[in-house]
């Protein structure tokens, strides 16, 4: 067996086509374009390069951007005044402040800064409070992304038993929520899990998003399984890899997402796709 590819790339390509057609038909009917204020704080290469893709895709579909670039020593008070002219200001619909932050910055208090309808990263206690409680608004990229992938390909996921390796607020957590909410039987696996090799061999459904190369190795798939791998790492050698051991687990799984190419590019889309998402929810509160 070898497992099929989940191209990411082209469902986000796809998804990018079908929300530049959705603003178009706004601008027809003289409606304004959804308006996303990207915040970056200092100048971290990674993080960089991710605002970089955000702000292209942005230009791509016709979708509004902000940059605010601070330096990696502004106060937090200066951030946190920042998100609240933001906030305030009628003509943005989303806010975005891209994570990690300098160490001097309390993440979680800037998180719950943000205006829960502007939060398109949906990482607010809020969102992921409604996700818990089955009513869904802006939900995290990332896992949305996933979710958005999984059913694009055409996969029965109700009633699987899903693995999620990884219990980030980021992904781990609110992916567990959305495969629950999708009707799996789901398990999540974390540093404190005993035997990880038994937990994955369990998995119908394997979303893996540890930060951690190759720790899923590949003889440990169950055969026939949705191998999901969000972990994008850049080895010494400059080769990027993914979480999954992939050139063994492409063997035994089904259907297996690549990296790169894979979620990556979905957790982008995704981003657009809850910034024109949050206007049409203010537009019809």
């Amino acid at each position: 067996m070898t497992a099929q590819l989940i191209d990411g790339k082209a469902i986000s390509e796809n998804l990018l086509a079908t929300l530049k057609t959705r603003i178009a038909q706004r601008l027809s009917v003289g409606k304004r374009a959804p308006c996303l204020a990207v915040v970056l704080v200092g100048a971290d290469p990674a993080s960089s390069i991710y605002v970089s893709k955000k702000r292209q895709s942005c230009e791509v579909i016709g979708l509004h951007s902000l940059a605010y670039d601070l330096p990696a020593d502004a106060a937090l008070n200066t951030l946190l005044e920042l998100i609240d002219t933001l906030n305030s200001d009628t003509n943005v619909d989303g806010i975005l402040v891209q994570l990690p932050l300098p160490t001097h910055m309390d993440t979680t208090q800037v998180i719950e800064r943000i205006d829960p309808h502007k939060d398109v990263d949906g990482f607010h206690p809020y969102n992921i409070g409604r996700l818990a409680q089955r009513m869904p608004l802006l939900r995290p990229c990332t896992p949305k992304g996933i979710m958005t992938m999984l059913t694009t390909t055409g996969l029965e996921i109700k009633g699987l038993n899903a693995v999620v390796v990884g219990a980030s607020n980021i992904v781990g957590r609110p992916m567990a929520l959305e495969l629950l909410l999708a009707g799996c039987t789901t398990t999540v696996c974390h540093r404190m899990t005993r035997d990880l090799a038994a937990e994955v061999g369990r998995a119908e459904l394997l979303v893996v998003a540890a930060g951690n190369p190759g720790l899923v190795k590949g003889e440990w798939i169950r055969e026939g399984a949705i191998v999901v791998d969000v972990g994008i790492n850049r080895l010494e050698n400059g080769k990027i890899c993914g979480d999954v051991d992939f050139e063994i687990a492409r063997q035994r799984a089904a259907w297996i997402t690549p990296v790169p190419g894979g979620v990556g590019p979905m957790t982008v889309a995704t981003l657009m796709e809850n910034t024109l998402e949050a206007l049409e929810m203010h537009e019809a509160s």
